[in-house]
């Protein structure tokens, strides 16, 4: 039955075709609901958490957005046993029916002005079920394109589904611009905003229309019809050594790399470009697009290329490429993007002066922490203006302050600011020390070397594509069909949705606490290098295994 889909080694027939096209549509579709609300987490925050303070109502919004990666890996656990006991096509049909009406409802949703708490409330439910149906799309695609595609072409058949996440990513980005530059700002934070939610609902029928034309995967439908399907794939998968052992090993010696690496190379860049660089917000969009553009073909590339020469020399590689070259490139983001940046710091530089006993690291991935010593203040205003600074001791109860060359500006207990009058004067002193200091509060878009800028995101999308592109293939090969889609999904949604997922949160942290804006780079490098380590000594190469057992 495999050979009679995927015969021989010629050219692509219109059945794989199909199949391709259909998993690959739906599964950018998911990716496109997943992403909008990230990229307009700052007029969420205001729609349907305006009963708090707007820094408050920020955090939740952005809480709200990470609930739907924390969930991803029980959406792969329940939708994974699901898969492997009902089918591959019936359970992404279902994943992908919650991803789109939760997505609809959204642009329907009143605000917290109309129907108070209840909006918030229902918002991170969607959210919720988002974040489920994500965990278990992914490895249905996937498989169903590995068990359709010849065997030595299943790594450029899969990639194609790598290409989705990036092209979700775009396509998202691309609404949004689109609807903000065809209405003035008050309409589009108004009511344009709900306009890419709603037009999920097209994406949705097309992608459900598609896939309802499909058949099942032939290994699936074979071992259905042989009855030698799972009857507990959660207990195989993992209550069997032989078999958790490989999900640890695909987890530690695949995915977190794997993870971290796309973060770094698509969200942190741009976070990056934004926050820290201070380039204004549309341009860094369009950097960041023109880059994914360049680079979505290398995702089919090293799929391809995995076909010849191995899926883990290129992933190793990847991920050895990303931890030693990181920081040297985002030091280039900067020269490029931001150099006066650089020529302040020469000039003036930043200290932060504090009791190293009362600051804090600001790991806080749930919201709900609350950093108002003297030092956290002051190492959080520099962290979030993306200033470098250094750190010098201070004595014991001393209150912190920051030095700004020769300029000081003591900080404050926040405990004691109940109305807010000692932070906007800190706040208003630390802005008019850095202008003072030529400091930029903004990138100047003159400044900006645009081809290399693009440059170096374009390699830090290249890492990405190399990590990526064989990935679908190599999970594929490494379980066997029976619980293929249970113990595939779990190490791959762990992977990106928490170590992935967190990456943004660490690196501020990080940020926060060393004064270098280049230190939050040590997580996806250290990170990367243990999976390069773990991968090169665990991991076997899996490219001429049959996938049939």
């Amino acid at each position: 039955m495999t050979e009679a889909v995927g015969a021989g080694n010629g050219r692509m027939t219109r059945e794989e075709r199909r199949v391709i096209f259909a998993s690959s549509l739906g599964t950018v579709f998911e990716w496109y609901d997943f992403y909008l609300y990230g990229s307009l987490a700052a007029i969420i925050s205001v729609q349907f958490f305006s009963g708090v303070n707007p820094t408050a109502g920020f955090i939740f919004a952005l809480l709200a957005f990470a609930a739907g990666f924390a969930v991803r890996p029980f959406g792969a656990i329940f939708f994974g046993r699901l898969g492997d006991l009902v089918g591959r096509k019936y359970t992404f049909l279902v994943t992908i029916v919650i991803m789109g009406v939760a997505t609809f409802i959204v642009g329907l949703l009143p605000n917290y002005a109309t129907i108070g708490f209840a909006a918030p409330a229902i918002l991170i439910g969607l959210r919720l079920l988002q974040g489920l149906a994500l965990g278990g799309e992914y490895g249905g695609a996937a498989i169903y394109v590995a068990e359709h595609a010849p065997h030595a072409k299943r790594g450029s058949y899969t990639a194609w589904i790598q290409t989705t996440a990036t092209l979700g990513l775009f396509l998202s980005l691309l609404v949004i611009l689109t609807c903000r530059l065809s209405m003035d700002k008050e309409s589009f934070e108004s009511w344009g905003w709900r306009i890419p939610f709603l037009l999920s609902i097209v994406l949705l029928g097309i992608s459900v229309w598609i896939r309802l034309k499909l058949n099942e995967s032939p290994l699936f439908q074979k071992m259905k019809n042989e009855g030698t399907l799972s009857k507990a794939p959660l207990k195989e998968s993992f209550g069997e050594w032989k078999n958790l052992k490989i999900v640890l090993i695909a987890l530690i010696g695949l995915t977190a790399g794997q993870a971290v690496v796309w973060y770094t190379g698509q969200f942190y860049a741009l976070f990056f470009l934004t926050q820290v660089l201070k380039v204004e917000g549309q341009t860094a969009n369009i950097l960041i697009g023109v880059a994914l553009l360049l680079g979505v073909p290398f995702f089919v590339v090293f799929g391809a290329l995995s076909d010849r020469i191995g899926r883990k020399p290129i992933i190793m590689a990847g991920c050895l490429l990303a931890a030693l070259t990181y920081f040297p490139l985002f030091s280039a983001l900067t020269y490029f993007a931001n150099p006066a940046l650089e020529e302040a710091q020469r000039l003036s530089p930043v200290v932060a002066v504090a009791d190293a006993g009362e600051c804090s690291f600001q790991f806080n991935p749930v919201g709900t922490a609350a950093f108002t010593s003297s030092c956290d203040v002051a190492k959080s205003a520099l962290a979030r203006r993306g200033i470098p600074y250094s750190n010098r001791r201070a004595a014991a109860g001393e209150t912190a302050h920051v030095e700004v060359g020769a300029m000081r500006i003591a900080s404050f207990d926040a405990t004691d600011d109940a109305d807010g009058t000692a932070r906007a004067a800190f706040e208003a002193a630390l802005s008019d020390a850095l202008a003072q200091a030529s400091y930029p509060a903004a990138a100047d878009p003159d400044g900006i070397n645009t081809p290399m800028v693009v440059l170096v995101l374009f390699v830090l999308v290249l890492y990405v594509t190399m990590v990526y592109g064989p990935i679908a293939a190599m999970l594929v090969e490494l379980f066997p069909t029976r619980i293929r889609y249970t113990s595939l999904s779990l190490p791959y949604h762990i992977g990106n949705g928490w170590f992935g997922g967190f990456l943004p949160t660490v690196a501020f942290a990080i940020v926060a606490a060393s004064g270098n804006i280049y230190s939050g780079l040590w997580y996806p490098v250290i990170i990367a290098g243990i999976t390069f380590v773990v991968g090169m000594i665990f991991v076997p190469e899996t490219k001429d295994r049959s996938i049939q057992d």
